[in-house]
């Protein structure tokens, strides 16, 4: 049976080396049949976390407030499987990534929780100019922890710190792989 993936790339470049291990991962997932729905981060308006608990996952648009939140809400609530993607930035995510992650936390507010458990998975995809990726991996696998959700495993490139350095690296292939072995 076909998964529902959704991919959050919190990468500021469309064409860059975390975009790149996207593109494979998706076409590795598509190539068996899955859907692929890719939210690129850095071109959506969304605001940061106000902390209020005013969120109501029942909601079509769970948060308080307003913005392009409300197309990622739905697609996330509807799928099997999310893929965090990110250069290492400080080594963490993304400000656009964390920014996404927590605003998600609307879905576990109110009349019911809608992201922890359901069986849910998630892969971390990750491209970085170093290799210092063991804080984010610990807090990624703490949220898998907290969320129930399987974690499917990660592809992390270091190395990469110009657009373009990952070409023809193992880390497309195994971006490929990873998406192929969703079934």
């Amino acid at each position: 049976m076909s998964k529902k993936i959704v991919v959050l790339n919190g990468s500021p470049r469309k064409n860059g080396n975390t975009s790149a291990l996207v593109r494979e991962f998706s076409k590795g997932a598509e190539s068996t049949g899955n859907t692929v729905t890719v939210f690129f981060l850095g071109d959506m308006d969304i605001h940061e976390c106000k902390g209020c608990f005013g969120g109501h996952s029942s909601r079509e648009c769970p948060c308080v407030q307003k913005d392009d939140m409300d197309k990622i809400y739905p697609v996330v609530r509807e799928s099997d499987i999310v893929v965090l993607a990110t250069p290492l930035y400080y080594w963490n995510m993304s400000g656009q990534l964390r920014t996404a992650v927590d605003r998600l936390f609307a879905l576990e507010e109110g009349d019911g929780n809608l992201l922890r458990g359901n069986g849910r998975a998630s892969a971390l995809l990750m491209a970085a100019e170093g290799n210092g990726f063991e804080d984010v991996v610990l807090y990624y696998d703490h949220l898998m922890e907290h969320l129930r959700w399987k974690n499917l495993g990660h592809v992390l490139a270091g190395g990469n710190g110009d657009v373009g350095d990952i070409e023809g690296k193992p880390e497309l292939k195994e971006a490929y792989e990873l998406g192929r072995a969703i079934q």
